[in-house]
């Protein structure tokens, strides 16, 4: 059930900004974005999902990864300004873990042209992305993504339009690059938007049209549990798109989706029976010059510590910039206003 903590909508300012925005619903609050990315570079329908890699040594050197859809992958600086742009085939959404155990980490995209999983390698001293293969599916159309690691090895969610979702073991390094099929479990329809909880055992799934599940991906046969359906109290709509998490210690911590077609963004208590515990849509900065966002897709939570950015940050695609299908790029919102907005418990983060 949706918690009562706002009977209108709050603009949260963490720069000296005013924020204004388009009538949102009650028990929504508004907050503004701090940053957006230079465009994704394709007219149309073009950005998709993004994914934020943390330099290991230096935190202002950290880089967002975000998916053109037309094109390629476009790395972008903290900034905004863009980094590299690599074309490498038609990728939908990209997911990324990190670890300390090698001199590089590994990002995935789910690459619908080639029907395989794309496989970047990014250097942890110099944050070079580059592409180091494919991994077929063997299915068409691989549609959404997300990775995990546990175990010393990389798996990957990968969803489907006819609602199937599959877990991959992916083993990549500048020398091998294998995959292997692990589990297949089929709900109704169609699916994108993924999140491995390598704390709880679970996958969180967005099926677009009906709701939000969760699976225990260690389980031999993972049955679907569904936590929100589209069309109830709490403000969860088609399309369920992008899903991702806030990760507190000892598994405490939010879950974030975007209700696409309202624009809005719910977030869930991350442990059982995950609450929600409102939702938030994303205004204009005036000050800055940065449009409201809008129907958005893909969106990528990371709980790190940033420069200017102590809580972490919410990225997400806006499908207008500022009208749709134009010069669509990413925003950037930070976590504290989020907290602040939706009257969240503050959390140590994992």
């Amino acid at each position: 059930m949706l918690r009562p903590i706002l009977l209108a909508a709050v603009c949260v300012l963490s720069i000296s900004a005013c924020a204004s925005a388009p009538p949102v619903l009650p028990d929504q609050a508004l907050v503004i974005a701090a940053m957006e990315t230079a465009p994704a570079g394709a007219r149309g329908d073009a950005a998709d999902d993004p994914a934020l890699w943390l330099h290991p040594q230096d935190a202002a050197k950290s880089l967002i990864l975000g998916t053109n859809k037309q094109e390629g992958l476009v790395v972008y600086n903290l900034d905004g300004s863009e980094a590299a742009r690599l074309p490498i085939g038609l990728i939908n959404n990209v997911d990324l873990r990190q670890s300390a155990e090698r001199s590089y980490d590994i990002a995935l995209a789910s690459n619908d042209q080639v029907n395989a999983v794309s496989v970047f390698l990014v250097d942890r001293t110099t944050g070079t992305v580059s592409h180091r293969g494919d991994v077929p599916t063997g299915r068409l159309e691989p549609y959404g993504i997300c990775s995990g690691r546990e175990g010393g090895r990389d798996l990957a969610g990968v969803t489907y339009k006819d609602g199937t979702a599959e877990i991959w073991a992916i083993s990549a390094s500048p020398a091998e690059l294998t995959g292997e099929l692990l589990k297949t479990v089929k709900l109704a329809t169609q699916l994108e938007g993924c999140v491995f909880d390598e704390a709880q055992g679970l996958i969180f799934v967005g099926e677009e049209n009906q709701g939000l599940w969760k699976m225990a991906y260690r389980d031999a046969a993972p049955a679907p549990e569904q936590i929100d359906v589209v069309g109830g109290a709490t403000g969860l709509v088609a399309d369920v798109e992008g899903v991702s998490l806030w990760r507190g210690k000892d598994g405490a911590g939010w879950l974030v989706v975007s209700a696409q077609s309202d624009d809005r963004f719910v977030v869930y208590d991350r442990k059982a029976p995950h609450t929600a515990m409102g939702s938030f849509s994303i205004g204009e900065n005036t000050a800055l010059g940065i449009d409201a966002v809008t129907h958005t897709d893909g969106l990528d939570v990371f709980s790190g510590a940033l420069p200017d950015y102590p809580r972490g940050i919410v990225t997400v695609q806006d499908d207008g910039n500022p009208r749709k299908g134009q010069d669509q790029n990413f925003k950037v919102v930070s976590w504290a206003d989020i907290e602040q907005a939706l009257g969240l418990p503050v959390l140590e983060a994992e």
